[in-house]
């Protein structure tokens, strides 16, 4: 039985960067960003819904999530009818991943919104990404198309760094790679030694 790890942090705290050292480490790592992005493509299973939806959202690709973030930001009522439509399917593909890796000792899942959707219900341990604030300020906006409007958007709809480190198990601070490869590999061997115990 696998020990289920989730992994978690604001935009910009570096959570993207620990789950690839999870995975350097021999972990396998289920993406929920990923999994979104495989259901919006051409043939994916969420297309036909949220363009009927929004349908503006609706490109050659499938669904064009730069439309739809600008839809979401104009009407945020869709956020909790897009999460009705995509919720189920995200389920089913982190079920199939399970379903794949029967025999490894660590499961990691990269879930933005791990504590905002009760995602540490069903896990084994939380883990989560942490920067201080102004750090955090100057990674997110230096990103392409990124504005103060959209950033003040997405962490509004984020618990508070203070409160997810409050509920987490495990922190990694990620001020620099070392520091934060350090506490991945620290975490792996505490939840191995707990593991060989129990």
């Amino acid at each position: 039985m696998s020990t289920l790890i989730g992994l978690t942090g604001s935009i910009g705290m570096g959570k993207s960067t620990t789950a690839a050292m999870f995975a350097a480490q021999g972990v396998p790592v289920w993406d929920a960003d990923k999994a979104v992005h495989r259901l919006y493509a051409k043939s994916g299973a969420a297309v036909a819904l949220v363009a009927q939806l929004v349908p503006v959202a609706l490109g050659p690709e499938g669904i064009d999530r730069t439309r739809l973030s600008e839809a979401l930001e104009n009407d945020p009522s869709l956020f909790p009818k897009l999460e009705e439509i995509v919720h189920p399917l995200v389920a089913q593909d982190r079920a199939n991943f399970i379903s794949a890796h029967p025999d490894e000792p660590f499961l990691l899942f990269d879930i933005p919104l791990l504590f905002e959707n009760g995602a540490e219900d069903w896990l084994d341990v939380t883990v989560v990404a942490s920067a201080p604030p102004d750090l955090q300020k100057s990674r997110v906006l230096a990103r392409e198309g990124m504005t103060e409007s959209r950033l003040d958007m997405i962490t509004s709809r984020q618990m508070p760094d203070a409160e997810k480190r409050a509920r987490a198990d495990y922190i990694v601070p990620t001020v620099d790679m070392d520091t934060a490869r350090e506490a991945v590999t620290n975490i792996l061997a505490e939840l191995g030694k707990t593991s060989k115990d129990a």
